[in-house]
């Protein structure tokens, strides 16, 4: 069974992120970038799958700059079998993402399909649910727990206040939580192994896709400053200030 991993080039989550002088955007330039760090849960899930003799083949497949070849050569140092990049430097939205997804699918015929399940740049929570519609196959959400056995997939899903269990007939698309595994390191013999694996890139048209972003961005705003608190030596001294200044009693 082949397992397609979609990944994505976001700003390291370790990173403050600034807001241009513009306000334009986010300032992306001398910026350390990396993999979103929901599909290196993505990547991991797909490995383990491999490491049960689950899965055969694993393809990484990401939408973006051409830079974005270092987090597809990173999923290879996981532990993914050949990359494809679909080149575009355009931001690209959840919907054309999912159109260009939904073209690979149909080349490559993955039984499984694993993303993260959101990115933390756009946090849109999309991408997945937009190409399980537009191919025709079941999904299973904010996996927590996946089971693959005797051609279908058994996803616990965390949902408001609980877990909810479904099973997916394969082909079908995944998207990981927080709580599905914890991502393992590249190690440096697999880094190097990774430079010699095959990584085909490709374009939005080669799909008959147009990336052009239908949403404008018109101005990024940095959230307000948080004014520093303060310490009371008495509970009487906090509820008058609770009264009186902060009028929240």
């Amino acid at each position: 069974m082949k397992v397609l991993v979609a990944v994505k080039r976001v700003v390291d989550y370790n990173v403050k992120v600034r807001v241009k002088a513009d306000k334009t955007g986010v300032e992306l330039a001398n910026v350390k970038m990396a993999m979103n760090p929901f599909c290196e849960i993505a990547v991991e899930e797909a490995v383990r799958l491999k490491e049960k003799g689950i899965a055969t083949e694993i393809i990484a497949v990401s939408v973006g700059p051409q830079n974005a070849q270092e987090q597809l050569r990173t999923a290879l140092a996981l532990g993914a079998d050949r990359a494809i990049l679909v080149q575009t430097e355009v931001d690209a939205e959840p919907l054309a993402i999912a159109k260009i997804l939904k073209g690979i699918v149909d080349q490559e015929q993955p039984g499984l399909i694993v993303l993260g399940k959101q990115a933390i740049d756009g946090d849109n929570n999309q991408t997945g649910q937009m190409l399980a519609a537009l191919a025709g196959i079941g999904q299973g959400t904010f996996a927590s727990v996946v089971k693959v056995e005797g051609g279908k997939a058994q996803v616990t899903r965390e949902i408001d206040g609980g877990l909810q269990t479904v099973e997916l007939a394969l082909p079908a698309v995944v998207t990981t939580d927080l709580r599905l595994n914890e991502p393992r390191y590249a190690s440096l013999p697999n880094i190097m192994k990774a430079k010699k694996k095959p990584l085909d890139v490709k374009t939005p048209a080669d799909f008959g896709v147009d990336a052009t972003p239908r949403v404008k961005t018109l101005k990024v705003e940095p959230p307000a400053e948080r004014k520093a608190g303060i310490k009371v030596k008495t509970v009487e001294e906090l509820v008058e200030k609770l009264k009186n200044e902060a009028k929240v009693i």
